[in-house]
């Protein structure tokens, strides 16, 4: 208790102590990987070489029931608007449009909107898949990486709002490395011009994303790692997960049959005889097959140890500024690991490489439901391999726990409220006039100091037809078209004993409540739907 009282009393000083001057303030950099699993890193049970989180892990917190909303876009739009992203146009309602094409009402601002009148610079480097210009939205420098189908290009990308002209060689170019050589650059330009004012950095990384796409040197390092198969790694993540305390579950059964969210029969052809879509048992496959997933799943690990090995590039910049200890740094991921099979963009030449800029690989079912251990299903289902991501908070100077666990239940909706607090933020009850609805996310800065339970009514997910609600310990949740499934999330969160038939009475309860959710965020969105333009996202 006496620990507990005096973290807490640190962590309050250090988020109000000289709220009038901007040096005191603290720099938030909140970093987002896409498609990430919810067991990739070291931290969180995975083999991949991540240091660098690691670390940021070891010297803070890690929570394990934070969610995301299953995809990319509506996300991004939860993560810095503090909506859930139906209630702001960016996923769809039963019978009302939204989605990657849709347009934020005026008062959903996103958090730079709300931070620079407290004397914050604010910088994005990397994905951005919200609606309108980046600077528009009140950030002052922008590297948008607006075509991800190659991470060896620089087409598509955008500075300032303003499409760049790739080089005429682009030898030795890699997305990863470039989305964190322009957060350095802002985080040096800002030692020099603005060293008397803090800063909110966003870096959203493409990887480790399809097309799996990696460095040479990189891929080498896994190239014969995962020839013990999607099994074996599944239980051996499981396994170091329950000695860390980041699950008291059971580990999930595979889903054989499950597959790939969207069909696309033609692809297999294309991949040749080394590809499968569906999670089969690994002594099952033939010698090619367990080759070619293999490499599959080496590329994956690659992306995913250069995103670290970059975000350690980061770190040495805000410690050579001076800045780290009062820096707080989140890491997150955008949704689950993706079972999506797809080729886009530049084709696939099964002839080249893999991982090389000729060739559009996928993970695949198989790797991508042990990516997500101990959980169910994957990106885009609201099962909680769709949903779950890891979540470090690092920050010395207002964060003293070191190497603890929060099982605090969240949701990205909950890190607009969080940013805005550690700021000293109080955010206006309107914007240019129009009164800003109510948003439904929790400040996550009381579990700094200890786990505990945020009292809210619920958290609520609908994506593409899959839906869920957690009320407490309990979840509703369906799959397109699939009647509800109830789960008890105290013992059971990789939702294995579907109670839904014993319990009838607290499934009508749940339904209820995702139906007033549902029914709330139409009327709400309702009123400005017929404003909505058609915009490029």
């Amino acid at each position: 208790m006496l620990k507990h009282l005096i973290t807490a009393i640190l962590a309050f000083s250090a988020l109000h102590a000289g709220a009038g001057a901007a040096e005191s303030k603290p720099n938030i950099v909140f970093i987002l990987a896409d498609d990430l699993g919810f067991s990739d890193l070291g931290c969180y049970g995975g083999e991949i070489s991540t240091p660098n989180l690691d670390s940021l892990a070891h010297n803070g917190l890690r929570f394990t029931e934070i969610h995301n909303t299953a995809r990319c876009w509506p996300s991004r739009g939860a993560l810095l608007t503090g909506y859930y992203a139906q209630q702001i146009h960016r996923d769809t309602l039963p019978k009302l449009d939204g989605g990657a094409l849709g347009v934020r009402q005026s008062w959903a601002r996103l958090l730079p909107d709300f931070l620079k009148p407290a004397g914050y610079r604010c910088y994005h480097s990397g994905k951005w898949h919200i609606d309108g210009n980046v600077l528009d939205g009140g950030f002052d420098r922008s590297f948008k990486v607006d075509h991800q189908g190659n991470y060896f290009s620089a087409k598509g990308t955008w500075i300032n709002d303003h499409d760049v002209t790739p080089a005429a060689n682009e030898d030795g170019y890699y997305s990863t490395i470039a989305i964190a050589d322009h957060a350095i650059d802002c985080l040096k330009d800002h030692a020099t011009t603005y060293p008397k004012q803090p800063f909110f950095h966003y870096v959203a990384f493409t990887a480790p994303h399809f097309p799996l796409q990696a460095l040479p040197k990189d891929i080498e390092k896994y190239r014969d790692k995962y020839l013990v198969g999607w099994d074996a790694m599944r239980e051996a993540r499981f396994g170091r997960q329950k000695e860390m305390g980041i699950t008291n579950t059971t580990l999930s059964a595979v889903e054989r049959n499950i597959g790939p969210p969207y069909a696309f029969p033609e692809i297999m052809k294309k991949y040749g005889p080394g590809e499968v879509n569906r999670p089969v048992p690994w002594n099952g496959l033939t010698d090619e097959q367990r080759r070619f997933q293999a490499t599959k799943m080496a590329i994956h690990a690659a992306m995913v140890d250069r995103m670290d090995q970059e975000i350690g590039r980061i770190i040495a910049q805000l410690k050579a500024m001076d800045v780290f200890e009062n820096t707080i740094i989140f890491f997150a991921s955008d949704n689950g690991a993706s079972a999506e099979m797809m080729i886009r963009d530049g084709g696939h030449d099964p002839s080249a490489q893999p991982g090389s800029a000729k060739t559009y690989l996928c993970l695949g079912p198989g790797f991508s439901n042990a990516s997500n251990t101990p959980f169910r299903r994957h990106k885009t289902w609201v099962h909680e391999g769709g949903i779950s991501t890891p979540l470090i908070a690092h920050w010395p100077a207002g964060i003293t726990a070191k190497n603890e666990l929060r099982h605090t239940l969240g949701h990205f909706v909950d890190i607009a409220p969080t940013v805005l607090e550690i700021a000293g933020v109080e955010k206006p009850k309107d914007w240019k006039g129009e009164p800003i609805p109510e948003a439904p996310g929790h400040s996550l800065v009381p579990a700094f100091a200890k786990d505990l339970t945020i009292q809210r009514e619920s958290l609520w997910w609908l994506h593409e037809g899959n839906r869920a609600v957690q009320v407490g310990d309990w979840k509703l949740v369906a799959a397109n078209g699939d009647p509800w499934e109830l789960y008890d999330m105290r013992t059971d969160r990789s939702e294995q004993i579907d109670l839904a038939k014993k319990m009838p009475e607290k499934v009508k309860e749940l339904e209820q409540a995702w139906q007033q959710q549902t029914d709330s965020f139409t009327t709400l969105a309702r009123k400005t739907l017929s404003e909505q333009p058609k915009v490029k996202r």
